[in-house]
């Protein structure tokens, strides 16, 4: 898919999907605006990448460095076509009768709050461009209950809720919302979740999960006019029919 001309945001862009979808993009053509709270990192990444990257370091968790991320897009590259909500931790993994309340909010500020602070930043830019996509990073956690992952599956339930919402608003002006359920993916957050020993997920093989670069490709794909039969919708790699369409088959 070729995105020359097309500038995409980026959330949680300083490992794992969000920086293998930094490349990705990039790699179509893309200008990219990578954003993390590890401003090194991203710096680093968008080095690697090139003049049509830039780096932010900012906290989704707060409105106004979103706001301030959707208009340095907008100074730098003149439009806003692409806001991937990726930013997102597991931690804390805990019994509700354990979790650490501070902890579990700040889950939410990220998880659910970042994500709605990227559309509320975005939306308007894209309303004047008319139209441009929107898609949000879900999980299985978001319609099926784990011990210990009270925060993540919550918030995650709250995101998939949120982007069916944006799509009922705003598919008549042009916006395309979706989610992507990636699977379990070899990601930094893969190895938080074996070392806690919770739940099934922490027992599984490290060959078990599939490489970032799966859904960050799926992601790309997702931009296309070939995925606007899914538009409104949550799409599942962990569907053998929908990795076929993405060309991971």
């Amino acid at each position: 898919m070729d995105m020359t001309g097309k500038t995409v945001l980026i959330t949680g862009a300083s490992r794992g999907i969000g920086a293998e979808a930094g490349r990705v993009f990039a790699a179509a053509g893309a200008n990219v605006v990578l954003l993390a709270r590890s401003a090194d990192a991203v710096a680093a990444l968008a080095a690697e990448i090139g003049p049509q990257a830039v780096a932010l370091g900012a906290d989704v968790s707060r409105y106004a460095d979103m706001e301030q991320a959707v208009q340095t897009a907008l100074d730098r590259f003149g439009k806003l076509d692409v806001l991937i909500g990726n930013a997102g931790v597991i931690e804390p993994i805990a019994q509700l009768s354990e979790a650490d309340p501070e902890a579990w909010g700040q889950a939410i500020d990220i998880n659910l709050k970042g994500v709605f602070h990227g559309m509320r930043a975005a939306v308007p830019a894209m309303r004047q461009a008319g139209g441009g996509s929107i898609l949000t990073i879900s999980s299985g956690a978001a319609h099926n209950a784990l011990e210990g992952w009270s925060a993540y599956c919550s918030s995650k339930a709250g995101t998939a809720m949120l982007t069916a919402c944006l799509d009922r608003e705003e598919r008549g002006r042009g916006i395309r919302a979706m989610g992507l359920s990636p699977g379990t993916v070899a990601t930094q957050m893969q190895r938080e979740i074996k070392a806690s020993g919770v739940n099934p997920v922490s027992q599984l093989d490290w060959s078990d999960h599939i490489p970032p670069d799966w859904p960050a490709r799926a992601l790309l794909w997702m931009c296309s006019t070939e995925a606007d039969d899914l538009i409104g919708t949550e799409i599942s790699l962990r569907d053998e029919a929908i990795r076929r369409r993405v060309g991971l088959l």
